[in-house]
Formats: structure tokens, C-alpha cells, sequence
């Protein structure tokens, strides 16, 4: 039998190589922009059409390449940064695998010119599908061009699987802004189709912050300084009161590459424990510098999850200096910790909560008594109160079944008020919960439950033919965004104009508000819009949600009625006739009750009668 196993060709080995590392235009941005900053840089310039899909270009005015080093670059593993295994340990610069430009020149045309200082002439290289097809000298000033064309030209099912323009765009916003806040020292601009999305001048770290994120930061940045002898930590928090409803504006860094890690997050939160929402998260842009070979980064392609010697030292000095930062400008009252460099000799430094002990404490009755899902309190089977348990546990299904209600055995558009249903015996308590008396029992509707799950309906029935209304402004707002939301506003705006939201671009990530649905208060339109986009943000890390429903569940939440509203006897009828007329009354988008269903014979056991 002949032997059957080969080597793959170089140019399909690239290819496979190239999926870990490319795997959409953002990716080659990245890897574009690093290298960029990696040749000493000081001027930095994206250029991107079609989203990346067509043109990924990136300019520099750093040292350049010789003609021998240009060609080598685009070799599997080629770099100028490893020379021995103890090299790994040592790592300060972005890249360093030798694997970028290799994939990139796997899977696109890719053209490069670069020129060294001393050099007289330049050199252009062409490549496609990893094989040099024309190179020659080139004039040129010093540093390197290097031009990302069509990318997946060559594999057209990886290309399929490319998301919208706006989509792809984000993304590679997304990136852009994780290279450029980390080097404020290096001037940086973005344009996409001829369109200026970034101008990014030289300056202080709090600068770039503020140019990135916006203006409204520019007085709510709280500075964390702390030096030790193990590791520094330096940047900025955002003041209690810029919290949002997404964590989009957090960023790590350590030795100045962006990471992704749950567990230093988690520390960030602690610190800012009981000054925010429990839902809600701070803006942050913390750097962490330390010895590299106190860490791994060569742990993931994208290079983003790294392992630390020991995180527990770095999640203790993280919460301490963020304590720490907002205990000095006041925002916080005195704290009793001091910040040292001996904590990480201090046998109590260790993980908030360990494996072992969540196991305990999650197999615990106490646990299990606070934790059951859509109760207040658990009662043992064994109990002679079950049935109180029973009470409270029947399946929201059956609160609309036949014998249940008078009330929403049919959606009230069809048969309108029942006899049992009067109007004038409904009750709100709490300015958050309308009672109404039905002939078995009553009904308890929670009001902003109940007009989340109205208008999440409304919205699905606009897109499916009957737009809602745009009431026309008088004075048409401006709206100036950041440009990653700027991106998403855009993407947004054609389902937005079905639901009543009339938007036009205004240019420089600004929108001009010509016209909003009846029910959003003039005066209120950029609230409006600010908010939907934060909530829109709030939901896009599920993969189950697809782009409109994500919209459809942002507005209704932040358009619906909030506890702490006074109802009148009409807008409590409009309400529930809304609500029983939806397909599913009984529950919001997300699943929580909008109604509780309470039985006039259940009530009489409970008094005995």
C-alpha cells in the first residue's frame, strides 16, 4: 500500500493558519495597526472601503523594511523579535508569532511598500494567495504602506459568513480604538469610504480618553495612580454617576496590549460595590504594567487572554488602587486599607470567591432558600404551609386559562370589557401596581412590566407592515455620538423609521432627529435615542438575539411606564386593554411576570373561612 500522509502546500497550510488569526477584516486591523506601532511609529493612518471587505490599508512613519526583510515578513514565522525560547519571557512589543501577515497574505492581495531612512529607494511587493507576483523598488518616504485587498477573494465561504457593512464596521471600530487608546503618544486617524471617523492628535492619556469616548467624560475621569515594587497600575474611572447599562467603555491593559478578563473586572466592580446599581457598570481604562515574565500572552491567536503568575496579587492591587483612587477625590467615605507593595507577601491575599467555596455555599438550604427561581422564600416540602408554595407556584400559563379569569380568556380587542372588568374598581398602589377585581379573585399587574410586553408587540407588528407614525419635530434635534455608536445608530436607522424614529446623518458621528413616535416627549429625543443605544448594547453580547430583536426588547424597556408613576382611572384602562389584546399578556420579553393571578377561595383558606 502507496503511504498515504503529506505535507500540506504551503499556501493551504497558510490558509488554515490564517482562520485562527483573521477571522474578519477587524482582525487584520489589529494586527495591522500593532505592527505599525511595533516599527517605532509615530503617525498612524487606517484607511478602510466596504468595511474592510474591499480595502484595509494602514500608513506609518516608522523605521521601514529592507527589500530582504519585506519579502521575509510575509514567511509563517518570521519575525525579528524571537531568537531563543527565553525571548517568549521577555516579550514588550504587539506582535511577535510572525503569523499575521502570512495569513493575511493567505486569504487576500495584499500590496506593500516600505522604505528605510537611509535607504535611496523604497520597495513594492504584490502578493495573492501567498505567492510573490511582482516586486520592485518604489520612492516613497520612509516608514510602510501595507493594503489588505478583498479579503477571502479565495475562499468564498469563509466570505459568506461576513456580517452587514455597519456590523463589520463596529468591529473594527471596536479595534482601532483598543490600539489607539493605548499609545496617546502616537497620532492616529481612521477613514472609512472617504468619511473621517477618527482624528486622533498626540497628547496625554486623559485625552485620548475623552477624544475616543466623548466630551461628557471630560470632567468625571478619576485618576488611579499606584506604583509598587511588584507591578504600577495607572489610568482613569469614570465618577459613580457616568455607570451605564453596558459594560462598552471598560478597558484593560497590561504592558499596554488590551486583554479581556472577567476575573480583574470582577475587581473593579467590588470597588465600586454599593456606589452603583447592581446592574450597572463603570467606565474604566486601567493599565497595568509589570515584569513579562510574570505573565503568558501566547495563550490565545488574538493574543487578548493572557495568564498571570499569580491574578490573585493582581486582582488584590487592582480593587485596592481603584479603592484607593476614589477615596482621594472623596467620591467614596474614608476606606480602611492602606495600599502597599507587602500585600502580595500577605497570606490573605487570595481570590473573592474560590471554586471550592461557591460548591459549599451553593449546596447549602440557605442558599437554595433565597436563590429558587421567581420566589421570595422557599418552604420545604415537608411544611403544613405547601400550599402556600402551590399559591404562588401555579405556571403563568394557566393564569389565562378558561376557568382562571373573567378577565383575558380572549384578548379584550375582541370582546371587549367584560361586565366583570369596572373600570372604576381599579386601583393602583405604590404608583407601581394596578389591582383589578375579577369575579373569582383579583388581578395584581405590576405597570412597567405590563407596558414593556405592549410596546415590545407594537414594535413587532410596525416592522410587519404598519409602521408606526413619526410625529415631526419643530426643532429638529442634533445628536453628537461616539463614533462606535455613531456605527451602530447607523446600522440601526432603517428599522428605527418604522417604529417612528426618523434620523438623518448630520455628519462627524453627529444625526440630526427630524422626528420621533407620538409617545416620546419633545424635548426628550437625544434622551431617548442615548438610551435605547446603551440598552441596544446591553443585549448584544447574546448570540440568541437577532439584530431587531435586540432593538425591539432596548426600546421597549426604555420607553415603557416606571414604577413611581401616577396613572389615571383612563390610562390604567388603556393599559390593560393594551396588555390582554398582546398574543402573550402574561409575561415580558425577558420572561418576568407582567400580572399575578390571586383566587378568592385561596384567600378564604388562608383566613380560615
Amino acid at each position: 500500500m502507496p503511504d498515504i500522509i503529506q505535507l500540506l502546500p504551503d499556501n493551504i497550510a497558510n490558509q488554515i493558519a490564517a482562520g485562527e488569526v483573521i477571522q474578519r477584516p477587524a482582525s487584520a486591523v489589529k494586527e495591522l495597526l500593532e505592527n505599525a506601532v511595533d516599527a517605532g511609529a509615530d503617525e498612524i493612518k487606517l484607511i478602510i472601503n466596504d468595511a474592510g471587505k474591499a480595502l484595509v490599508q494602514v500608513t506609518d512613519n516608522g523605521k521601514g523594511m529592507s527589500e530582504t526583510d519585506a519579502r521575509m515578513a510575509f514567511e509563517r514565522h518570521a519575525t525579528s523579535k524571537i531568537r531563543n525560547i527565553e525571548d517568549l519571557f521577555r516579550i514588550k512589543t504587539m506582535g511577535f508569532r510572525g503569523e499575521a501577515l502570512a495569513s493575511i497574505a493567505a486569504v487576500a492581495q495584499v500590496e506593500l511598500k516600505s522604505k528605510r531612512a537611509d535607504d535611496v529607494a523604497g520597495v513594492y511587493i504584490e502578493i495573492e494567495n501567498s505567492q510573490v507576483k511582482l516586486q520592485e523598488p518604489f520612492a516613497m518616504q520612509t516608514g510602510t504602506s501595507i493594503a489588505m485587498k478583498n479579503l477571502f477573494f479565495n475562499v468564498p465561504a469563509r466570505r459568506n459568513f461576513l456580517k452587514s457593512n455597519p456590523s463589520e464596521l463596529r468591529h473594527i471600530v471596536e479595534e482601532f480604538i483598543r490600539v489607539a487608546m493605548s499609545f496617546p503618544e502616537i497620532f492616529f486617524s481612521f477613514t472609512s469610504g472617504g468619511q473621517q471617523v477618527f482624528h486622533l492628535e498626540k497628547g496625554s492619556l486623559k485625552q485620548r480618553i475623552v477624544q475616543i469616548l466623548g466630551n461628557n467624560y471630560n470632567s468625571k475621569l478619576v485618576s488611579v495612580q499606584e506604583h509598587t515594587d511588584y507591578l504600577d497600575i495607572i489610568g482613569f474611572v469614570g465618577k459613580p454617576e457616568t455607570a451605564k447599562k453596558t459594560r462598552g467603555d471598560q478597558y484593560f491593559f497590561v504592558n499596554n496590549r488590551f486583554i479581556k478578563s472577567a476575573y480583574l473586572n470582577h475587581a473593579v466592580m467590588k470597588a465600586f460595590s454599593d456606589m452603583i446599581p447592581k446592574d450597572s457598570y463603570p467606565m474604566y481604562a486601567l493599565f497595568i504594567n509589570l515584569d513579562p515574565a510574570q505573565l503568558d500572552i501566547n495563550v490565545h491567536p488574538t493574543k487578548q487572554e493572557i495568564k498571570f503568575e499569580d491574578e490573585r496579587i493582581v486582582y488584590a492591587f487592582v480593587e485596592s488602587a481603584v479603592k484607593h483612587a476614589l477615596a482621594q477625590f472623596s467620591i467614596t467615605p474614608t476606606l480602611d486599607f492602606d495600599l502597599d507593595a507587602s500585600i502580595q507577601n500577605l497570606d490573605a491575599v487570595s481570590k473573592p470567591f474560590t471554586d471550592e467555596q461557591r460548591s459549599s455555599t451553593s449546596a447549602s438550604s440557605l442558599f437554595n432558600t433565597f436563590t429558587k427561581k421567581n420566589q421570595a422564600h422557599f418552604i420545604e416540602s415537608k411544611s403544613e404551609l405547601k400550599h402556600w408554595r402551590d399559591f404562588y407556584e401555579k405556571p403563568a400559563s394557566t393564569l389565562i386559562s378558561g376557568t382562571d379569569l373573567s378577565l383575558a380568556i380572549r384578548p379584550l380587542h375582541e370582546q371587549g370589557l367584560t361586565r366583570d372588568f369596572i373600570p372604576d374598581r381599579l386601583i393602583q398602589i405604590h404608583q407601581a401596581y394596578i389591582v383589578v377585581e375579577t369575579d373569582r379573585g383579583y388581578l395584581l399587574i405590576n405597570q412597567q412590566n405590563a407596558h414593556e410586553r405592549v410596546l415590545y408587540e407594537r414594535f413587532n407588528y410596525a416592522v410587519s407592515g404598519r409602521p408606526i407614525a413619526t410625529q415631526r419635530s419643530l426643532f429638529p434635534v442634533s445628536i453628537d455620538l461616539a463614533a462606535q455608536d455613531a456605527v451602530l445608530l447607523s446600522e440601526l436607522m432603517p428599522d428605527l423609521l418604522q417604529l417612528g424614529f426618523l434620523l438623518e446623518p448630520f455628519g462627524n458621528n453627529s444625526f440630526v432627529v427630524q422626528g420621533t413616535p407620538a409617545d416620546v416627549s419633545q424635548g426628550n429625543e437625544r434622551n431617548a435615542i442615548e438610551k435605547m443605544i446603551e440598552q441596544y448594547k446591553h443585549f448584544s453580547t447574546d448570540l440568541k438575539f437577532s439584530k431587531r430583536e435586540k432593538l425591539f426588547r432596548s426600546l421597549a424597556i426604555q420607553q415603557c411606564i416606571r414604577s413611581g408613576t401616577s396613572l389615571s382611572q383612563k390610562e390604567m384602562n388603556s393599559l390593560l386593554t393594551d396588555l390582554f389584546a398582546c398574543e402573550i399578556p402574561n409575561s415580558t420579553p425577558n420572561g418576568k411576570p407582567t400580572y399575578m393571578s390571586f383566587k378568592k377561595d385561596e384567600m378564604d383558606k388562608m383566613f380560615g373561612r
